[in-house]
């Protein structure tokens, strides 16, 4: 991937799944950055952030970038602001072990996998969407990330191929973990039903790159 940043921005993801996709995250956004907002004026102290101020600002920054890279392809340099900005808001997590019971545990590992499969995603569009038509202002076609000078792999590599799929694997098992969450927890179900719409979106979004 070249670090010149390119000065195009192209669709990404065709019909109809660039509007469900949208709409998904568009909601995860709104629940999240709402219930953030709501608590924090709540807050009359100046405390700093809870861990659930911490995962909402997670899900809810997360949820715009995706929102982002269903209709563009990104800069470069806005591409790896985003890794750090996701590698920042995992590691701000690590903390909130301390103490956690199991059921939480996994809850944050959860988070911090999805900001892992975020990283993932954000690196390696360029190789997962590989080979794919260019079709700049066609919204019915897939096309694929240009790095600078517009530079693209005729295949995708086998290793990120497999890698992929290792990342896809872990949506899915956030995602069901979480719904077993809604139907145990006695409180917070919007909020786990969002985490399974983020984690099952994100793994989708995996998938629709590397077709």
């Amino acid at each position: 991937m070249s670090t010149l940043c390119s000065t195009k921005l192209v669709p990404v993801i065709a019909a109809p799944w660039n509007i469900v996709l949208t709409l998904l995250f568009v909601a995860t956004a709104a629940i999240c950055l709402g219930d953030l907002v709501a608590r924090r004026r709540r807050v009359s102290d100046g405390t700093g952030l809870t861990d659930a101020d911490l995962i909402d600002l997670n899900h809810g920054v997360m949820s715009i970038a995706m929102i982002v890279m269903v209709w563009w392809s990104v800069w470069d340099a806005v591409t790896w602001a985003q890794v750090a900005i996701f590698a920042i808001l995992a590691l701000a997590l690590i903390p909130s072990y301390r103490g956690a019971k199991a059921a939480k545990a996994v809850d944050l590992t959860g988070h911090i996998a999805l900001d892992a499969a975020m990283i993932w995603m954000l690196a390696a569009m360029p190789l997962l969407m590989a080979g794919m038509d260019m079709a700049e202002g066609d919204g019915g076609a897939h096309a694929g990330h240009q790095g600078g000078g517009g530079m693209m792999l005729d295949a995708t590599p086998a290793w990120a191929d497999v890698t992929n799929v290792v990342f896809l694997g872990i949506c899915a098992v956030a995602a069901v973990w979480w719904i077993l969450r809604l139907f145990t927890a006695r409180h917070h179900r919007i909020h786990t039903l969002c985490h399974v719409a983020m984690a099952a979106g994100m793994g989708w979004m995996l998938v629709l790159m590397n077709l």
